[in-house]
């Protein structure tokens, strides 16, 4: 259930961007030079990807499905804040209007993905040590269910290479 409620929030996210990048390139929104916004952006982009990096962790640590979803969402609010500053810094510097909201649709597809992995459950994050139960180190540093392809191609919490 708690996949779903995240699978939602992947959704919602994705039609929230998709309205607001329409609304903009179709000039209905003006977007406004701001340099607080580009400062905020730019902390946002350098924070955001370190508490994603953690909540993962501690999620595949825990054997937090949920936890690690979360991390996920995490990481495409860093992938925002980095369409932001680089949408205020074009608009800002050219007169760009349209390289922030073209942005934000690569965004919001990327977040449908998302949401589709996680209402199906594509979240298999169980300790190593519980999966494997090995005390000799055979499998120590094995990201996966002691190495074994458990998520299709994933690390086990749902990033690719």
């Amino acid at each position: 259930m708690a996949l779903r409620l995240i699978a939602f929030s992947f959704f919602g996210l994705a039609a929230f961007v998709t309205v607001e990048a329409v609304r903009t390139l179709l000039g209905a929104v003006e977007p406004d030079h701001s340099t607080v916004g580009i400062a905020l952006a730019a902390v946002s982009l350098a924070v955001m990807p370190l508490l994603s990096w953690f909540e993962r962790r501690t999620g595949r640590e825990l054997g937090s499905a949920s936890a690690v979803s979360d991390s996920k969402q995490t990481l495409i609010c860093s992938y925002l804040s980095a369409v932001l500053l680089v949408g205020l810094v074009l608009n800002a510097t050219l007169g760009w209007t349209w390289a922030d909201p073209l942005a934000a649709l690569v965004i919001a597809g990327f977040a449908v993905r998302e949401g589709l992995e996680a209402w199906r459950g594509d979240a298999c994050c169980t300790p190593v040590a519980a999966m494997v139960g090995h005390e000799d180190g055979d499998h120590a540093g094995d990201d996966c269910c002691g190495g074994d392809d458990c998520c299709g191609g994933d690390d086990c919490c749902g990033a690719r290479p």
